[in-house]
């Protein structure tokens, strides 16, 4: 499941001012929508790319026709009802949903995708944001004095029909909505002024999406030069810590793990960006647990960032370096199995070892080196169930 955050940038948040300030935050974390009133959508598009929603300020027409949106950028992505109406308590909920004014809104014909905005002050409001949920492309629910029973009901009750979208005011309250029962919301609203929480709900989005990698120690039974070949240098567009690296290798099935360039030496100062990967046959895990081959890799591409303990992360292609190195071919032995790699006869080269970060320079048979080992074939960086040699 993809989930989303959203941020809320409504008149409830104050002047103009505020609200441009939380749609920064948004643009700036990388939040998927903001929820703001019809009048500012034309100037959320001035701001950034983002997709947003809009509250109907006015019930049940519109304040800009279509073919005006259209030229303007005015129209929302979403069209939102259920403020200062129904869905909020500002009118009375009718004893019959049918009749509702907001579900009339949201079920008209002709318009952008509909949303439904419930404020949950009682089970009679858990059942009214069920009973918009079968029209609403999106239904967001606000919990007041928030307990996770109602989210709990909700989750259990509404189906595909609908992307539910729970209210939040911080990212622990954003990591709660996407783990309950499970499942989880689809997407939270956050509704808070402080763009670190937004910056962290959003962190809490991206963790749950990511790969949790078991990997295993191998033994090296070889390391030894060979001529020159094309090395891929890796330059990422984003910072890498200590402990992180990449994985690559010359058979998909076993992936070395080769630290990013983080440790200074006597030769050349530490690139932090940088993963000296290997040659340009070798294989490089990608985002979505599939594989490309270095030489694939363009700028704007995402590659898989991995840390010791398996935890992984994204990472753009800045850049992709290719030169004619010396080389060493090493092998490993892992799991009655035996893989191998090209890596560049370099000081500033490291694999991981239980003691720390190694220099292939270093290496010797013997010497335990993580890596990623999976008995699966490969076919065009898809795995696939079927005998393919390698060596």
């Amino acid at each position: 499941m993809t989930r989303e955050v959203w941020v809320k940038a409504d008149d409830s948040v104050g002047e103009w001012e505020a609200r441009r300030d939380r749609i920064t935050a948004a643009l700036e974390a990388g939040a998927d929508w903001v929820l703001v009133d019809e009048s500012d959508v034309e100037r959320v598009r001035e701001l950034g790319d983002i997709r947003v929603a809009a509250f109907r300020t006015d019930g049940d027409v519109s304040l800009i026709d279509d073919a005006e949106a259209e030229e303007t950028d005015a129209r929302p992505d979403v069209s939102v009802v259920g403020k200062d109406g129904e869905g909020d308590g500002t009118i009375s909920l009718p004893t019959d949903y049918a009749g509702s004014a907001d579900l009339s809104t949201l079920r008209r014909d002709g318009e952008v995708p509909g949303g439904a905005y419930v404020t949950i002050a009682g089970e009679e409001y858990e059942e009214f944001a069920e009973a918009a949920a079968t029209d609403a492309a999106y239904t967001i629910v606000i919990g007041e004095d928030w307990t996770i029973i109602p989210l709990e009901n909700l989750i259990a009750r509404i189906g595909e029909e609908t992307e539910l979208v729970a209210g939040v005011t911080s990212a622990e309250e954003a990591r709660t909505a996407f783990e309950t029962l499970e499942l989880g919301a689809d997407a939270v609203l956050v509704d808070t002024d402080d763009p670190d929480e937004i910056r962290k709900a959003v962190e809490v989005r991206d963790a749950g999406e990511r790969e949790q990698l078991d990997l295993t120690w191998g033994t090296v039974t070889s390391i030894e030069q060979t001529g020159s070949a094309d090395r891929v240098c890796v330059d990422t567009g984003r910072l890498l810590d200590d402990d992180e690296g990449m994985l690559v290798g010359s058979m998909a099935r076993g992936l070395v793990f080769v630290h990013a360039e983080t440790a200074d030496s006597p030769y050349v100062a530490a690139r932090p960006f940088r993963v000296n990967a290997g040659a340009v046959h070798a294989y490089v895990r990608t985002t979505d647990g599939g594989t490309k081959y270095l030489s694939e890799l363009r700028s704007g591409d995402e590659v898989q960032v991995v840390d010791r303990d398996g935890h992984t992360r994204e990472a753009v292609v800045g850049r992709v370096k290719i030169e004619q190195r010396p080389m060493f071919r090493l092998a490993v032995d892992v799991e009655d199995d035996s893989v191998e790699t090209l890596l560049q006869n370099a000081e500033t080269v490291a694999v991981a070892t239980p003691d720390g970060r190694t220099p292939v320079t270093e290496l010797e048979a013997g010497d335990e080196i993580g890596l990623y080992y999976e008995d699966t074939a490969r076919h065009f960086g898809e795995a696939v169930d079927e005998q393919i040699i390698e060596k």
